[in-house]
């Protein structure tokens, strides 16, 4: 017989705004990959791919109005854009 723990973490309130924020930042990055793809494919364009998606979210992050992206990892808004073309060549 296996024997099992459930275990529930509580994050503080620092902990908690933080992963509200990342969450924020990977929709906002979801959505820019969403958008990006749906005008590409309005235009009678092909499907683009993730790599091509972040190279862009890159240069926007040099300009100054979306200069706040580069307080966030990488990481967070690379596997939103990587999910939302997923989603995308599934639909």
């Amino acid at each position: 017989m296996i024997k099992t723990y459930k275990v529930m973490l509580k994050p503080n309130n620092k902990q908690r705004t933080k992963l509200f924020e990342n969450a924020g930042v990977s929709r906002w990055a979801y959505n820019f990959a969403l958008a990006r793809q749906k005008d590409n494919y309005d235009k009678g364009g092909k499907f683009l791919k993730d790599s091509v998606l972040r190279k862009e979210l890159t240069i926007l992050k040099k300009t100054k109005e979306y200069s706040w992206l580069n307080n966030y990892s990488n990481n967070v808004t690379k596997q939103a854009i990587k999910d939302a073309c997923d989603s995308f060549t599934k639909f």
